[in-house]
């Protein structure tokens, strides 16, 4: 095992130097010119566009640009955002645990009801119970979080006047006012991820149970839970697991829409106002930021695969 996951590592660096190439290259292309925005706009004055860009290194070639940037990212600078004039490193700081508290919570609410719904369904294919969870997880991967959103900020925000529906606090200051201001964002975002678990699981658990090896268990007699827990259930993981960890990456690194709607002061909220902006160290560092998690999160669901499948630490 460690050996895999030594080979994993190894195989990270030329993968996050690729990601980083490709972030700061796509960057550039975003229409506007930076310089020009923060000089004034269209009529800003070309001698002061130019000064801009010098300052900026931006009138250098596009690899030298590249070489000033990741050689600053391995100090730990992500840049300076043009218009808040404060360093991407310490928004990101205090905006990361915002997208860290809606993503935790959201996750484990996917999990606390994905899990259940796809163990009832897969061990009864076919029955009533399999039919009412099949049409409640269609209906969930149908409806998009900002609209189910919508729907719960209409019922308990402004109607019932139950919870809030904009407004952070932090956790520290008040936990329970933390979790009230966060409820109705956890839902949105759980259910649609919940839905998918629960299909996933159902799927694979009950091809599973099909296997020869959990007859044969069945067969000397052990009983149902056991069978269902230690074997079919471990072996069924194997694609739950993927589902569930990029859902916890698409929610560090995807909830724009979430944050906008309920106003939390996050890593979202952040890129939005950078991307409408042209704010160039801002876009990089959250891009950058974003893609550095989809890859940490791959390297635990390999080592979750290769906890359940011994063969994959054969690859």
């Amino acid at each position: 095992m460690i050996g895999f996951i030594a080979r994993r590592l190894f195989a990270l660096v030329p993968l996050l130097l690729l990601i980083s190439f490709v972030v700061f290259g796509l960057s550039l292309l975003i229409p506007g010119d930076p310089a020009q925005t923060l000089a004034g706009g269209t009529r800003a004055d070309p001698a002061k566009v130019a000064e801009i860009k010098t300052q900026l290194h931006l009138d250098q070639p596009m690899i030298q640009q590249y070489g000033h940037w990741i050689g600053n990212i391995a100090q730990g600078n992500l840049g300076t955002s043009f218009l808040r004039n404060r360093t991407v490193t310490e928004e990101i700081r205090l905006r990361f645990p915002v997208t860290l508290s809606l993503a935790l919570g959201a996750w484990v609410l996917t999990i606390w009801l994905g899990v259940p719904l796809g163990v009832f369904a897969g061990l009864r294919p076919g029955s009533t119970v399999d039919r009412f969870i099949t049409f409640g997880t269609s209906a969930g991967l149908a409806a998009p979080d900002f609209w189910v959103a919508m729907i719960l900020i209409g019922i308990f925000a402004v109607q019932r006047q139950l919870l809030p529906s904009q407004g952070y606090v932090g956790f520290a200051d008040s936990p329970v006012e933390w979790a009230t201001h966060l409820y109705l964002p956890w839902v949105a975002l759980g259910i649609p991820g919940a839905a998918g678990l629960a299909r996933q699981l159902r799927g694979a658990l009950a091809d599973t149970l099909e296997q020869d090896y959990v007859r044969t268990a069945r067969a000397k007699g052990l009983r149902s839970r056991m069978v269902v827990l230690k074997h079919a259930l471990k072996n069924a993981a194997l694609v739950p697991v993927t589902v569930v960890g990029l859902q916890f990456a698409y929610l560090l690194g995807g909830t724009v829409i979430i944050e906008r709607i309920f106003s939390l002061p996050g890593m979202g909220q952040y890129f939005f106002d950078a991307l409408t902006n042209k704010d160039l160290p801002v876009i990089q560092g959250v891009v950058l930021m974003s893609a550095l998690i989809f890859v940490l999160v791959n390297l635990v669901v390999d080592v979750m695969y290769a906890y359940l499948n011994p063969k994959v630490r054969l690859q």
